[in-house]
């Protein structure tokens, strides 16, 4: 063939591959016992297993045959964590002889060490101790050796732990891998002169599943928790038979590491299986000592962190239907449990949280991050980041920083450090031993961040405060404060928080009494955070001087569902901004006849956004609630969404129409959803307002206009303003007339005529509304003498929408405003029209109005569902 980049040559490269990983392969892709061409190989494959077993002489001994040689016992000791690769390194496996006994017609044992060594460093990773089998060649006239050291479990006690493990027949062609290819565990043929009836599974195998086993159930899967492992194997496992594991703690503690025994059995069986011989022991069955790290022994009420999510615990002993004991804790994360404390029907324990899945059981070996005190935690975070930075690279190519080795070193200058955040840094005490006094490693810290620590009592927080004369704002977000009314930790605390002006207690599920307690010893605190708090109604409490310097206060997302649930607030009488965000507001008094609470003048901004406010009642009233209310912020309320439920879809944007009822109902209004309300905003947003209060009465008969007024309490204060609304009220036509039937259309169509100008030519006419749009055209086209496809119609529907300029919640406006109430009537006054019939608003003045026009596209649409009502101005227009 030819062509373009035919007979090209990639570049050749070399290939190369194990055994090993053509069984591997085959293993993966599902290869079975069945087919030993694809897993075990051929003839080759024992001799190559049994001339490298040869190939080391032990001098003195005899040659033994390594074709009949079987696990004895095995112990293991770890020495150093093992890194996940060697990579970079170079290790060795360094094999010595401790022992050869000659035990006489059963056989010979060689007791070997085995250390994994760094060899450049000669450290000693582990250890192991292990003996080997060599049946029935014994009698060589060598030593006996010492007696086999059994570990038998205590007598009379029940298994504190039990475990399984069910093998297949895979399992030993897949350990195999590991490089074992003994054919014992591959091919039958050697079991079956050895006297196992076949293939068995590798001794290492249960040793080492066992082992996992035991970590993984008292040592919470930590490898830090287990110091030494031995088993003795007893008897042979085959492919299929399901392991048993029984577990006894013993209680004998040494330097805070507890001896375990266990004994593995194969289920169905006896301890032993019988075979040829007892000593031909292949596999694991008889007992041993494994010796774990003690887990503290946590208490309820201990704030303990688990890979960085916090909790407390609330229960400690056992769970029904389980075996030893756990603890119950509550997470920080309510979203990170399975239950509230409650376990198959049974409560064991109670949460202060209200989520269905604030806790969980976890066993006390469970290994818990250290806690640290805050000296510790502030040095490791703003000095270690220095020590500890690493280049950051791209592609491998390291990025230059600029200027951030300049603020690591001002950050480690800990002496001038004035803001500091500790946020989930595992806090629970002030200092540990040796650590420098906080008033001289940092000590004009003026921001604080504690949240999310392992304080229990507020107390703590005094001792750290007490040393940072200039802090000026405290954040304790997230902890769990545990005796707070009771704390004498807080006898202490105003001296510690003299300047303190912020302080936030946001996620802590304190209750109002308790924030109170702990916010009352701030002399001059002016701002309180309590969001997130669960909080559904705060009781009267001792404000102290909280009525006199608390100036803001956020009570977002908690459970409130009135405005009465907060009246108590009543007493803070310098409060200016609450922030009620997010609750479950609807009303202002959970009963209709209770009287409207009343909060101080000084109350000049609320955010009630995101709650569930449905009716315009709520607003027409908060004047009364807040007399000196001038900024609110409304949206993503219901009746903020659907502003006019009576007449939907009059606005193609429902937030711009919402905006305008929200102006124009509350009258002191200077600021709405974050924007300043100008003189044009008020003026246009309360003619809307009028316009669709005329609206609804003229959807109601005359005898029935007090019903609708008195829906709108400004109604006769806008009506002097701007004059009343137009009210054209619909005659009542019987359907099955033909009068109602017809729509009376007054078509408009602006013909040029000479010079340039434009006379506009009327013509009137009735049409059926079952009329098409084609055939409305065509009677267009025939009153005005045009070609009908020529035209195009547009329904002008007398009303003015807003446009631009109401959004949702825009910028902070700085324009400059004359707040005098009597001048900005007066302008408005001049400004306003009569709103009679035809009246327009000045839309080049607010630049915020649009006429509101339907084009009648073609279509075989009827005319009476293109417009509204009876009668309907269409403007003629030629393509």
């Amino acid at each position: 063939m030819s062509g373009p980049g035919v007979g090209f040559e990639y570049p050749r490269k070399e290939v190369s591959w194990l055994k090993r990983d053509a069984l591997l392969f085959a293993s993966s892709i599902g290869c079975t016992a069945d087919e030993l061409h694809f897993l075990y190989g051929n003839t080759e494959e024992v001799v190559d297993f049994y001339a490298a077993e040869k190939a080391t002489k032990i001098p003195g001994v005899p040659d033994f045959d390594s074709r009949r040689v079987v696990d004895g016992q095995r112990l293991i000791q770890f020495l150093k964590p093992l890194p996940p690769t060697s990579a970079g390194r170079k290790f060795e496996i360094r094999t010595k002889v401790l022992g050869v006994y000659d035990k006489g017609r059963p056989g010979t044992v060689v007791e070997l060490q085995t250390d994994l060594v760094d060899a450049g460093t000669n450290e000693v990773y582990s250890r192991a101790v292990g003996s080997s089998f060599f049946v029935g060649q014994g009698n060589w006239g060598g030593p006996k050796g010492p007696a086999t050291e059994n570990f038998p479990p205590p007598k009379g006690k029940k298994p504190d732990v039990e475990f399984e493990d069910q093998t297949t027949e895979q399992t030993p062609l897949l350990y195999r891998l590991n490089g074992d290819y003994n054919p014992l565990h591959a091919h039958p043929e050697p079991g079956k002169k050895m006297g196992f009836g076949g293939v068995i599974i590798h001794g290492l195998y249960s040793f080492n599943s066992t082992c996992h086993g035991l970590l993984q159930k008292l040592g919470g899967s930590n490898p830090a928790n287990i110091k030494e492992f031995q088993a003795r194997f007893a008897s042979p496992v085959r492919p299929g038979d399901k392991l048993v594991t029984s577990v006894w703690r013993t209680g004998d503690i040494k330097d805070g590491w507890e001896e375990i025994r266990f004994e593995t059995k194969v289920a169905g069986g006896k301890e032993s299986r019988p075979i040829e011989s007892p000593h031909y022991a292949e596999y694991l069955g008889s007992l041993s000592a494994l010796k774990r790290e003690m887990a503290s022994q946590a208490k309820v009420g201990d704030r303990l962190s688990f890979d960085g999510a916090v909790c407390t615990v609330r229960y400690v002993g056992e769970v029904a239907g389980t075996s030893g004991s756990w603890l119950g804790v509550e997470w920080d994360d309510p979203s990170r449990g399975k239950h509230d404390g409650s376990h198959k029907g049974v409560r064991y324990f109670t949460c202060k949280s209200k989520a269905a899945t604030a806790s969980s059981f976890v066993r006390p070996t469970r290994p818990a991050e250290r806690p640290q005190s805050f000296v510790s935690a502030l040095v490791d975070k703003y000095t270690a980041e220095l020590t500890n930075a690493k280049a950051i690279q791209f592609s491998g190519k390291v990025a230059e920083e600029v200027g951030f080795e300049k603020i690591r070193r001002k950050q480690a200058q800990l002496s001038e450090l004035k803001f500091a955040i500790l946020d989930g840094a595992r806090i629970a005490s002030a200092y540990a031993e040796g650590d420098e006094p906080i008033g001289t490693v940092c000590p004009k810290v003026k921001d604080l961040d504690l949240s999310r620590n392992l304080f229990r009592h507020v107390g703590t927080v005094v001792a750290i405060c007490s040393e940072l004369p200039d802090l000026r704002t405290l954040r304790l977000n997230g902890n769990r404060f545990q005796g707070i009314l009771e704390d004498s930790g807080l006898g202490r605390a105003e001296s510690s928080f003299t300047k303190v002006e912020s302080l936030a207690l946001e996620e802590t599920l304190m209750t109002w009494e308790e924030m109170c307690h702990v916010a009352t010893r701030f002399p001059v605190l002016s701002t309180l955070t309590a969001s997130i708090n669960q909080l559904s109604f705060l009781p009267e409490t001792t404000l102290s001087t909280l009525s006199s310097t608390l100036t803001s206060l956020y009570l977002e997302l908690n459970d409130f569902t009135s405005i009465s649930d907060i009246v108590s607030l009543a007493g803070l009488k310098s409060l200016r901004n609450l922030h009620l965000k997010g609750n479950k507001i609807s009303t202002l008094t959970k009963e209709a006849s209770d009287t409207i609470p009343e909060f101080p003048g000084s109350l000049q901004y609320v955010d009630i956004s995101y709650n569930q406010v449905s009716t315009w009642s709520f607003v027409d009233e908060l004047p009364t609630c807040f007399p000196g209310l001038v900024s609110l912020r409304f949206a993503h309320n219901p009746i903020y969404d659907n502003p006019d439920p009576e007449f939907p879809g009059q606005s193609k944007n429902a937030t711009e129409e919402a905006y305008m009822f929200t102006v124009g109902r509350l009258a002191k209004l200077k600021a709405l959803n974050f924007g300043n309300i100008s003189r044009d905003d008020r003026q246009n947003a309360e003619m809307f307002y009028l316009a669709r209060i005329g609206k609804h009465l003229a959807a109601v008969p005359e005898s029935q206009e007090h019903e609708v007024t008195k829906q709108h309490k400004r109604y006769a204060e806008l009506c002097e303003l701007y004059g009343p609304p137009v009210v054209n009220r619909k005659k009542e036509i019987n359907p099955a007339f033909l009068e109602a039937r017809l729509v009376t259309v007054q078509f408009v169509l602006h013909r040029a005529e000479k010079g340039g100008e434009k006379t506009a030519v009327e013509r009137t006419t009735r049409i059926p509304k079952s009329f098409d749009i084609y055939a409305v055209k065509g009677i267009a086209g025939k009153l005005f003498g045009l070609r009908p496809l020529g035209l195009r119609l547009i329904w002008e529907t007398g009303e003015w929408d807003p446009v631009a300029g109401f959004d949702d919640e825009v910028e902070d406006s700085s324009e400059e405003e004359d707040e005098g109430e009597g001048e900005a009537r007066l302008d408005r006054q001049e400004a306003a029209n009569s709103l009679t019939e035809g009246s327009q608003p000045d839309a080049r003045a607010a630049g915020k109005w649009v006429k509101r026009e339907v084009e009648l596209h073609d279509g075989p649409r009827q005319l009476g569902f293109c417009v509204d009502g009876l009668e309907a101005k269409i403007r003629v227009e030629a393509r």
